[in-house]
């Protein structure tokens, strides 16, 4: 027969493992932010990124032609990753990644503002605003 006490600590055991094996490490009992800040994901400079990304600025400056069909369409923002704008304040553009088979991961957001473009190599998961000083 479980004693109260053995009781509390088999309780107690299972909500430590459960902590242990859902939480990913360093978060367990963290409150995790609902949106990404791009504060935390910082600039880079504009020499810094790769030839790739230069060429698809440059595409982007002169209005195309653009290399993939999906190239200028609305980039929508919906998890809040860069700041808050209209529904169709930023655009999307790929940047080429050398051997890869399809569109690859990396791309440009270009907001309406002058050299507003960010820069993703991770397929948005993180975001680096350009900064066309370096």
């Amino acid at each position: 027969m479980l004693t109260l006490t053995r009781l509390v600590r088999l309780a107690a055991l299972g909500t430590l493992t459960s902590t242990l094996f859902l939480a990913s490490p360093g978060t367990a009992g963290a409150q995790t932010a609902p949106h990404r800040s791009l504060r935390s994901a910082g600039e880079v400079c504009y020499s810094q990124l790769p030839a790739e990304a230069h060429d698809t600025l440059d595409l982007i400056d002169h209005g195309g032609p653009f290399p993939y069909s999906r190239d200028g369409i609305v980039f929508t923002n919906s998890e809040g990753a860069l700041p808050r704008q209209s529904a169709d304040y930023y655009h999307e553009y790929t940047v080429i990644t050398p051997g890869a088979p399809t569109r690859g991961a990396r791309r440009i957001v270009t907001g309406q503002g002058d050299h507003e473009d960010y820069y993703t190599a991770d397929h948005y998961a993180t975001f680096a605003q350009v900064d066309w000083a370096c």
